[in-house]
């Protein structure tokens, strides 16, 4: 078949419909493996309904690709068509009759359980407080235990991505360091808090600092080498935290965004609030951590046995 024009169905999420980056990136990815597909088997247009259920045994069997991977993917090769067939009425989409259903498994979030957290903070403000001392050296400057110490705060009482927090800039900070103005996925723009003031405070001195050394629109947080900190960058910093605390499975940041909903489900706020934090666009996206929280709650009342209570 003809080569997939990529990069103007990319470009066309990009323009017309606000998607982001790392969308867009998924998107492309995903047509790249389809157009693989169609020249090895010498798919020629028009495409037919054998030709999506041939390639969906292809991404099951050949490629083993998990079902949330093959349901991505085969959306995107969908919507692609869709698209070209809205554009040219001449190329009908060859999903018209197919009826692919792919069952994903529905899985709990692992959020970081308490004690582990207190640990995680108590070690950073531990660490931080040996670097700073006069004459105290060490491979790790006390700025980056700073910087990795303050991402992490505002992990657990925000529930942000890592790319949301690594993409804000001093501008978009409050004042008194209240509140922060994210760029979340597909461009939607939402408010968060912090709500705690000792945190206020310490994000308010941090962007203090960085209007000095830059301006209002520099990144918020920068890497050792004076750039933006990257999401991967961080990642590493949390892989290296784990192996020194022993934590198993690793730190990473989507499971302190975890732990911010179900910590704040278990202590009562309302799950349509704490869908706006998350800035969830479904309801259903959010209602998962309901079900995290019950499952803490079984855990605790099986550690709390009553009857083996009274029975001793």
């Amino acid at each position: 078949m003809r080569h997939l024009n990529h990069n103007a169905f990319v470009s066309a999420c990009r323009d017309e419909r606000g998607v982001g980056h790392h969308t867009l990136r998924a998107y492309a990815q995903d047509l790249q493996t389809f157009a693989r597909f169609a020249e090895a088997h010498q798919l020629s247009d028009p495409l037919s309904r054998d030709d999506i259920l041939a390639y969906h045994r292809h991404l099951r069997d050949a490629l083993g690709a998990k079902p949330a991977t093959i349901e991505r993917r085969l959306v995107t090769v969908k919507s692609y068509f869709a698209w070209r067939e809205d554009r040219n009425s001449a190329l009908p989409s060859p999903f018209t009759d197919v009826r692919i259903s792919v069952r994903i498994p529905r899985r709990l979030p692992r959020p970081i359980d308490r004690d582990t957290l207190r640990a995680v903070l108590q070690e950073g403000e531990a660490t931080f407080a040996v670097r700073s001392k006069p004459g105290e050296h060490d491979a790790t400057p006390a700025s980056e235990i700073a910087v990795t110490l303050l991402i992490i705060k505002l992990l657990i009482v925000t529930g942000l991505r890592i790319s949301e927090l690594t993409n804000v800039r001093v501008r978009d900070v409050s004042p008194d360091g209240g509140q922060i103005l994210v760029n979340g996925k597909g461009s939607r723009e939402r408010i968060v808090f912090v709500p705690n003031r000792e945190l206020q405070e310490e994000l308010r001195r941090h962007c203090e600092v960085r209007c000095n050394e830059g301006s209002l629109a520099a990144p918020l947080f920068l890497n050792t080498e004076g750039r933006r900190l990257r999401s991967a960058t961080f990642r590493k910093r949390l892989r290296a935290l784990s192996r020194r605390l022993g934590i198993e499975p690793h730190l990473t940041p989507h499971r302190f965004r975890h732990s911010a909903a179900t910590l704040l489900i278990e202590e009562g706020i309302d799950i349509r609030m704490v869908q706006a934090l998350l800035g969830h666009a479904s309801l259903r996206t959010t209602e998962i951590y309901v079900q995290a929280s019950n499952y803490a709650l079984r855990r605790t009342l099986e550690r709390a046995d009553i009857l083996d209570i009274l029975r001793n």
